[in-house]
């Protein structure tokens, strides 16, 4: 199969031919359809996010179910499916105290050392930026990172669930709890941004503000649930979200990685409000936090692992919401491309000209 593979920071990626095994025990081996290209893939190229090379990037799939292990009961040949590739074993503490994005025991889930390798380049194990690699034409993994979709639902919409539709999301819903009639404002209008709004939208939130420094993005914030928007190119972000919200919000969401939008969605918390920080900051980086402004209005600082996702019960939720015309996904793909376009891909993402580009597979 052919494979968009990284060799390192600064290089382009490069399209190669992967040896993919057939699945064993509980594995499952998905062609491929559509792959959403995730700014944490974006991460990785520019080297925010270290990892050894080469390695395959991508982890938002959707595909079809071609194969199975002998083991898997749950899945068949010719289901659809969409995939979440931190795959989780369901049966550590956290996974059973239902944490299962902060599972400790995902080794259970892979191929043992003495094992043949799931892929092979040129000889040579190679793996995924997870337990998946989203940038191919198949993937194998564990048939616990899949959810089954109907087959009349857009697979390159459906890509979108895996990682950011449900980061944004699920931090709204799972890590914040967002509560009806409260104050929002997202940092960052790109896809996990956009869906936490939407799920502010969904959750009954009285003003959601977006904050960005692209109008375009600011646009669709707008169109998709932002009640408010606020360029942070041309005024202070925190002084134009604290005379919005009458003096601050229940609940800010950081959805960029940098320490001046992490450090600003504290700073514009209201008295015993909530800051939820989802962006990667660059590894080493810190964030500044002014310990009496937190203290004395009992405001709170969390972190957000992949919107805390319950991944068997959150995808299906999401699925529906969308079915019924209350998520929308449609507006969050900007383009379409193939394969060979991922390097162009990152670069429209970096230019902050698309929400998504997502890879359509030749079927």
């Amino acid at each position: 199969m052919k494979a968009a593979v990284f060799y390192g920071v600064g290089k382009p990626l490069q399209i190669e031919e992967i040896d993919i095994d057939d699945p064993h025990g509980r594995e499952v081996l998905v062609r491929m359809v559509a792959s959403g290209v995730c700014h944490s893939d974006l991460h990785v190229v520019e080297g925010k996010m270290p990892f050894p090379a080469p390695i395959i990037l991508g982890h938002e799939p959707a595909g079809i179910v071609e194969k199975v292990g002998e083991q898997v009961t749950d899945f068949a040949p010719g289901d659809h499916v969409i995939a979440r590739v931190t795959v989780y074993c369901g049966s550590c503490t956290m996974c059973v105290s239902g944490a299962p994005n902060q599972c400790i025991n995902r080794v259970s889930t892979q191929r043992k050392p003495n094992e043949r390798p799931r892929m092979m380049l040129n000889g040579k194990k190679i793996t995924g930026l997870a337990d998946g690699a989203g940038f191919a034409e198949k993937m194998l993994l564990h048939e616990n990172a899949l959810v089954k979709i109907d087959p009349d639902i857009p697979m390159d919409k459906a890509s979108l669930l895996a990682c950011g539709v449900m980061t944004g999301a699920g931090a709204v819903f799972n890590t914040a709890k967002v509560q009806p009639g409260t104050t929002v404002a997202v940092f960052g209008a790109g896809g996990i941004g956009l869906s936490a709004i939407q799920a502010a939208r969904i959750a009954g939130a009285r003003r959601i503000i977006a904050v960005d420094i692209a109008e375009n993005k600011l646009a669709i914030a707008r169109r998709l649930g932002a009640t408010h928007s606020v360029d942070a190119s041309s005024t202070d972000a925190v002084e134009e979200i604290r005379k919005i919200s009458g003096g601050g919000v229940d609940y800010s969401f950081e959805a960029v990685g940098t320490k001046q939008t992490a450090e600003a969605a504290i700073q514009c918390l209201a008295v015993r409000g909530t800051a939820t920080l989802i962006g990667l900051l660059p590894a080493g980086q810190s964030v500044e936090i002014q310990p009496g402004f937190v203290i004395s209005g009992e405001r709170r600082v969390q972190g957000c692992l992949s919107g805390s996702t319950r991944w068997r019960i959150d995808a299906p939720r999401l699925i529906e919401l969308y079915q019924q015309g209350r998520l929308n996904l449609d507006d969050m793909v900007s383009r379409h491309g193939r394969l060979e376009d991922l390097n162009e891909a990152f670069r429209a993402m970096k230019a902050g000209e698309v929400v998504r580009t997502i890879l359509m597979f030749p079927q």
